[in-house]
């Protein structure tokens, strides 16, 4: 958020700068996470998850760090690059971590993935929140004070993580070869990266270069919050929590139903989130109490559409199991979140450049629409597993 807000502030101060380089710095960081996810995920398969994790978490400091500390493009573009690098660290380690704690209970591994997306979510809320108020107070200054932040996070990521596994390096290339084998990993990965470059839409800077750059455009949500970028926190602590509420409800629901209808779910509830955003958007002469409307509408279709990424970690979990490759599987999974990513955050800069708010939703509703087509190819669980084990 503090990236998209900093550039805003120096493009209202008369600077070149505008959502394509917002975007850019996005694609920079999710790129080298791109690059970086498969060759550290392997690496998580064999170095215990404690030390890539926190490792990681000092890196991303670091990165933030330096952000804050000039208006030079070129530093700003170091600093993104060594945040995908420190995200590649992380995620691939944190979630090998998970599978081999949950190897034995279907159930207990639903509900681990589940509040693996909670505390992403818990994160954002307070990141959100703690952003926008260490910004008013500081300015730019706000990088320093959340790279100590990211020390913190180092230290309890240390101690949280102590009896994490590895295996013997040298199997660290059959790993690879096991982990590409497992069939949902493969049926799976073009779902996950128009999901993933969803998320790379909404969740990037451009979003909150758009609600804060002062703009002409007709459209309700375009430039909304340029006198008050404090409420950007605010904001994303609302979504947050909405979504959390979803995610808190799915953690009970997944381990009862199947996991392909989880995922079909949410995906129909995404493309009705996205209509109700298109109206909300443009109902600038609308009552009042018709935007209440279509924001609970809107809200309550987030809540459903948050079991995507809960449902589909647990089907790879499930299919990886605690083995030599459970690394190497999801450090394929972060390659893919990171080609989302990249293209949407790619997309945000073009779209929301021509078309501003509307352009995002415009996309959001073609990828959708494509990730449902392709989730119709994906086995059922007990076929896929039988696979994956004769393999």
């Amino acid at each position: 958020m503090l990236v998209g807000v900093f550039i805003a502030d120096l493009a209202n101060r008369g600077q070149s700068v505008g959502a394509g380089l917002v975007g850019t710095l996005a694609a920079i960081s999710f790129g080298v996470e791109l690059l970086a996810a498969v060759p550290l995920g392997m690496l998580s398969d064999v170095v215990p998850a404690r030390t890539l994790m926190t490792g990681g978490a000092l890196l991303a400091g670091f990165a933030t760090w330096m952000f804050g500390l000039t208006q030079n493009a070129n530093v700003f573009v170091v600093s993104r690059a060594l945040e995908g690098l420190a995200a590649a660290a992380i995620v691939p380690a944190l979630l090998a971590h998970l599978t081999d704690e949950t190897a034995v209970d279907a159930r207990r591994r639903a509900k681990a993935m589940s509040y693996f997306e909670l505390s992403l979510l818990a994160g954002l809320a307070l990141g959100g929140v703690v952003g926008a108020r260490l910004w008013t107070a500081f300015h730019a200054w706000a990088f320093t004070a959340l790279a100590l932040l990211y020390g913190a996070a180092a230290f309890l990521l240390f101690v949280g993580t102590a009896y994490s596994v590895a295996y013997r390096s040298a199997e660290v290339w059959e790993g690879l070869r096991r982990a590409l084998a497992v069939p949902q990993l493969r049926q799976l990965a073009p779902v996950w990266v128009c999901m993933n470059a969803i998320i790379g839409l909404w969740l990037g800077p451009t979003l909150f270069f758009l609600l804060t750059n002062r703009s002409a455009s007709s459209q309700m949500l375009s430039g909304l919050m340029a006198d008050k970028p404090e409420g950007l926190g605010w904001l994303l602590f609302g979504y947050s929590l909405v979504f959390a509420i979803g995610v808190v409800a799915w953690s009970r629901v997944l381990p009862r139903i199947e996991l392909r209808s989880a995922l079909r779910v949410s995906l129909l509830a995404m493309l009705a989130a996205s209509v109700a955003l298109l109206l909300l958007n443009h109902s600038n002469h609308q009552p009042v109490q018709f935007r209440w409307v279509l924001t609970a509408v809107i809200a309550l279709f987030v809540m459903v559409e948050s079991g995507f990424t809960p449902a589909a970690l647990s089907l790879l979990a499930a299919a990886v199991g605690p083995r030599i490759g459970r690394g190497s599987a999801m450090g394929i999974y972060s390659f893919l979140l990171g080609v989302g990513a990249l293209v949407g955050s790619v997309l945000a800069g073009i779209a929301g450049r021509w078309l501003a708010i509307d352009g995002l939703i415009y996309v959001t509703l073609g990828l959708a629409c494509v990730a449902l087509g392709l989730l119709f190819r994906l086995l059922p669980e007990r076929a896929a597993t039988s696979t994956a084990s004769a393999s």
